[in-house]
């Protein structure tokens, strides 16, 4: 083998080789971490991907999903052109068809219903990534309805919601300058590898932890100084003792509660009921135990908490246990603190980086005047209220009942309907449109139900803008062309925005104006930006000193932090309630029926929701269905590892395979979420719903288990 040879089969990049480095970013994970990505590139094809040294993220480093990235975009089921549906819907019968029919369809089709039933017939949805969100938000409004939502009315806005009422703002753990955090259903080393080398550090500092979790994960082997395990959904109920025994400890911040606070007082007579008398019933930890936790935040000068949302919220009553477990913050004076948790608002898509993007502004800039209430805003109002958009869970309800008024087209962007609860019912209504819309890069259960597919590309195929943290940014760089025929998701909006002559000048110029549009408050140009090999400054970010959004007052009607909330307590009507009360977590069925807890959506390293599933090398990690079971229930029922199961619920039956595992307590059976075969979204209820945030319960439905056969 030749000298030349050999530097091309190590993948070296150099003229000789004719393999160029290129950069771009990972979205898999969107809109969290965008870790930079050097792509080899040889003759127009990635043929290796590895981490960019000196990117702020994450500084030459990839997790599991990230290196990925080259076999997720050369899937040989990419769907190559837009399609059109010829059978049944469902049925995946389409043929090819080009653009510009694409683009007239759609215009037809949309404009058909919007001049039959009004703009609001019309929802649009977006799914994953979400990189494009203020624009098809701007695309909704600019048509004319108010029906814009997305997979966060199921992922993170409750937790949201709950800091904007108790707070105003969204906060972070100074971890860098705690002495200790509670970990709350927190396990970086299973979904944020960059955490985890972050907590290994705290842990050599001296850095104390609790970790509180509903399984043995490695957060606790590795981290815990002392871990309590409450059952599935009680982390609220959990919290108010944590609070009731550090108020009879007097272990509170009297001068924080009495300058910065509102409604400790009832806040402080609800605890009460929570104590040694109950609370190991209610949650299964032992009050001993609450009591060690209780001294080890008496006796810490700065603790922090660092939550996980989806586990805490995925309950009837998630946003409330998440509420509850915010006031221990204010009621030790440790939010706004240095090495408790500061306030940290949003500047894009999600994303907190010290400036103001103005991206709401942009994106609810047309909204449409006299619209009628989105989707779900009569069911939730607490939803509407804080988030002003569709709540998307109650989206198949109204396609099917068309009250209070019929929606009967959808324009979807990556739709997924497997993450409705009891997924069945949202294919159903599905059937029912008039007109349905998706785009995405395969053709998934869900694009087998719409009557135009478009073929999207991936980041690495496209140019974008991300901003980081301390005031950073870029605009990336596509690594390759386009594959086949696909366009990127701004790229097809602002060709219909022109197509369908939207009132939009923004739009209709395209993504780049769109953005700069947004950057030009702060004297930013794509074009710098553009040129840039990393993130670059844009922004001096003067940081907030210590308690200094309190000072100034919170962005919450008392201008304080809320042990009641003001707004919850303007509005009774709503049947809310303003302190953070504890219901009962599980759905209304007879227990004896039905003796387990089925928890669905906790995270494995190798996958985020279902977007590598059909990609070879992640899937052959973890190749089946299975559903992860105590070692002492299988035992019980005679269950040995990969045995067929049944999984039951008052809904339906599904079989997986069983994986007998030390993380997970008797009584819990633990489903990863997105299989085709084996879909336990359509064993959930769609009305077990949080009355607060419209967020699913899909980690306390109560199920059974047997082995098949």
């Amino acid at each position: 083998m030749t000298e030349l040879e050999l530097k091309q089969k190590a993948k070296i990049p150099g003229k000789d080789t004719g393999i160029e480095v290129r950069r771009t970013i990972c979205s898999i994970c969107s809109p969290a971490h965008h870790c930079g990505i050097d792509a080899y590139v040889k003759d127009g094809n990635v043929i290796k991907v590895e981490g960019t040294d000196g990117h702020p993220i994450n500084d030459g480093k990839l997790c599991t999903k990230g290196l990925a990235n080259r076999p997720y975009i050369y899937r040989k089921d990419r769907i190559q052109t837009p399609l059109r549906r010829v059978g049944e819907r469902g049925a995946g019968e389409f043929e090819a068809i080009s653009w510009d029919e694409a683009y007239d369809e759609i215009a037809k089709g949309l404009g058909r219903v919007k001049e039959k039933y009004g703009p609001e017939a019309v929802a649009f949805y977006s799914g994953y990534s979400k990189w494009y969100r203020p624009m098809l938000r701007r695309f909704a409004h600019a048509f004319g309805s108010p029906n814009y939502g997305s997979e966060s009315s199921a992922c993170y806005t409750s937790a949201y919601m709950a800091w904007k009422l108790c707070a105003g703002e969204q906060s972070d753990p100074d971890m860098a300058n705690c002495d200790l955090l509670i970990g709350w259903a927190f396990n970086p080393y299973c979904s944020n590898y960059r955490g985890a080398k972050r907590v290994t550090e705290m842990k050599e500092r001296g850095v104390k932890f609790i970790i509180i979790d509903t399984h043995r994960t490695a957060a606790v082997e590795k981290l815990a100084d002392l871990a309590l395990f409450p059952k599935p959904g009680t982390d609220g109920a959990l919290a108010l003792a944590l609070a009731n025994e550090l108020i009879r400890m007097d272990a509170i911040d009297h001068e924080f509660i009495e300058n910065h606070t509102y409604g400790f007082e009832a806040y402080k007579e609800y605890v009460k009921h929570f104590n040694e008398t109950n609370i190991e019933a209610l949650t299964g930890v032992p009050y001993e135990e609450v009591v060690k936790a209780a001294n080890m935040i008496a006796a810490s000068k700065r603790m922090a908490i660092n939550e996980s949302s989806a586990p805490l919220c995925h309950h009837r009553n998630g946003l409330q246990n998440y509420r509850a477990i915010r006031m221990l913050l204010a009621l030790t004076g440790n939010f706004d603190r240095k090495g408790g948790c500061r306030p940290n608002p949003h500047t894009y898509i999600y994303v907190s980086c010290g400036f103001d993007m103005g991206e709401m502004a942009f994106a609810h800039g047309l909204y449409p005047k006299g619209a009628k209430l989105p989707v779900g805003a009569e069911r939730f109002p607490l939803w509407y209220e804080l988030e002003r958009e569709m709540q998307a869970m109650d989206l198949p309800r109204q396609i099917k009942e068309g009250k209070p008024y019929p929606v009967k087209a959808v324009f979807g962007l990556g739709m997924n309907a497997r993450m409705w609860p009891e997924s069945g019912y949202m294919f159903e209504a599905l059937k029912e449109l008039e007109f349905f819309v998706d785009t995405d890069l395969f053709l998934t259960d869900t694009a087998k139900y719409a009557d135009i597919v478009l073929p999207v590309c991936s980041s690495f195929e496209r140019g974008e803008f991300k901003p980081y943290a301390g005031g950073y940014g870029i605009y990336t760089k596509p690594a390759i062309e386009p594959l086949y025929e696909s366009r990127s998701d701004v790229e097809i909006l602002s060709d219909l925005a022109n197509h369908m002559d939207l009132p939009d000048p923004l739009l209709r110029a395209g993504y780049k104006a769109c953005v700069q549009s947004m950057l030009d408050h702060i004297n930013v140009k794509i074009e710098d930006l553009e040129a840039a090999e990393l993130p670059i400054p844009m922004v001096e970010v003067q940081p907030v000193p210590e308690g200094g959004y309190v000072e100034a007052g919170l962005h919450t009607p008392t201008g304080k932090f809320e042990f009641s909330s003001t707004l919850l307590e303007a509005h009774p009507e709503w049947g809310l309630d303003s302190l953070p009360t504890y219901r009962e977590p599980l759905d209304d069925v007879d227990p004896a029926a039905y003796p387990f807890v089925l928890t669905e959506g906790p995270r494995v390293p190798s996958a985020i929701h279902s977007r590598l599933h059909n990609v070879p090398t992640v899937r052959s990690l973890r190749p089946d269905a299975m559903a992860d079971i105590s070692h002492e229930d299988a035992e019980k029922l005679g269950i040995r590892p990969g045995d067929e199961i049944e999984i039951l619920t008052e809904r339906g039956c599904i079989t997986v395979k069983a994986n007998p595992a030390l993380s997970v307590f008797p009584g819990i059976v633990n489903m990863f979420h997105g299989y085709s075969e084996a879909d336990v979204s359509s064993l959930l209820d769609r009305d077990h719903l949080d009355p607060y945030s419209g967020f699913p319960a899909y980690r306390t439905t109560r199920c059974t288990i047997r082995k098949k056969g």
